[in-house]
């Protein structure tokens, strides 16, 4: 800044003036020091403004994958509407491991943003302390809670899958098997299925469970599991993602079985293939978008003092298409 206003012949508390309070400087002034920040290339420092001001206009993001569609989808919407209000993104990816959440929270806290979106309500002890510690807005996306840290916007993951089971139940299917990967509200949605399936048809659900992240590989696994150790012949399979859904798909293609007349599939997630493949894949659609911009939206209600609920639930579809 010294450099800065030597070249723009005023003192170095004018630059910082007109940096942090353009309106305090005349015009000219104005444009004789932009003049000079451009032809030096100097960039200010966020970090002593931020001391002075207490505010980083950094907002923190962890989410278990960065490719994702679901989390990159709902963090572009977050990410969008938070930019718009002049707040940048710290984007960090966890693995579906809480103690790895744990320790990008200490890190990221470190330094000092405005704000945090956790994907989840699920974390460890220490970290639901830490952040309750700090008396920053927290927003837990993806998930809802009766008792989130300190907002949470998303869908009952149980409703869900309860919803698919009585879907399942009210197009006619009374067997019905699973394919799911590892991660908690995976298991959750495949739960909540199998036990309101169970109740409806009277009949037990199988099950396929991996403890990896979801892929064609395994969805094509999952199929041949069901079908050589399971036992399992006909009837609906409910997956916990659309990637893995397709995979049965190739499977039961490869295998020459009919879909739906003999398996019928359900993914999770309406992703932008679901439609387009063959059949046409039957979901359960989420509106990521509208998830990660209802977030922010929590989070610059709270910034302004604003009354905003603790617990927003966007809820879910069902979206009926060929596969079942």
């Amino acid at each position: 800044m010294e450099t800065v206003g030597r070249m723009a012949g005023v003192s170095q508390v004018t630059v910082s003036r007109a940096l942090s309070d353009p309106s305090k400087v005349s015009p000219a002034t104005l444009k004789r020091i932009q003049e000079a920040i451009a032809v030096t290339g100097f960039v200010p420092n966020a970090l002593a403004g931020a001391l002075a001001s207490r505010k980083s206009k950094l907002i923190s993001a962890l989410v278990p994958s960065i490719t994702n569609i679901v989390y990159s989808a709902m963090v572009k919407a977050f990410s969008d509407r938070m930019r718009g209000h002049g707040y940048q993104i710290l984007l960090s990816e966890t693995g579906f491991d809480p103690h790895e959440e744990e320790r990008l929270i200490s890190t990221h806290l470190s330094r000092r943003p405005d704000a945090i979106m956790l994907t989840g309500i699920h974390h460890t002890a220490q970290a639901r302390k830490m952040l309750l510690g700090t008396g920053l807005p927290v927003v837990e996306l993806w998930d809802i809670t009766d008792t989130p840290i300190d907002l949470c916007v998303g869908f009952s993951h149980i409703g869900a899958g309860r919803g698919v089971a009585e879907f399942a139940i009210g197009a006619g299917y009374r067997t019905a098997g699973t394919v799911s990967a590892g991660d908690e509200r995976a298991l959750r949605r495949k739960d909540a299925f199998a036990a309101e399936f169970l109740k409806a048809a009277g009949s037990p659900v199988d099950e396929v469970n991996f403890e990896g992240p979801a892929s064609l590989a395994r969805g094509r696994e999952g199929l041949r599991l069901l079908l050589e150790e399971k036992g399992f012949e006909r009837g609906v399979i409910f997956c916990s993602s659309d990637l893995l859904a397709h995979g049965v798909l190739i499977e039961a293609a490869a295998r020459g079985l009919r879909v739906p007349d003999q398996i019928a599939v359900v993914g999770f997630g309406d992703q932008d293939f679901a439609q387009h493949v063959a059949p046409s894949l039957t979901t359960v659609r989420v509106d990521r978008a509208s998830l990660g911009m209802a977030a922010a939206d929590a989070i610059l209600a709270r910034f302004e003092g604003g009354e905003t609920p603790a617990v927003t639930d966007l809820g879910f579809e069902i979206i009926r298409r060929g596969s079942a």
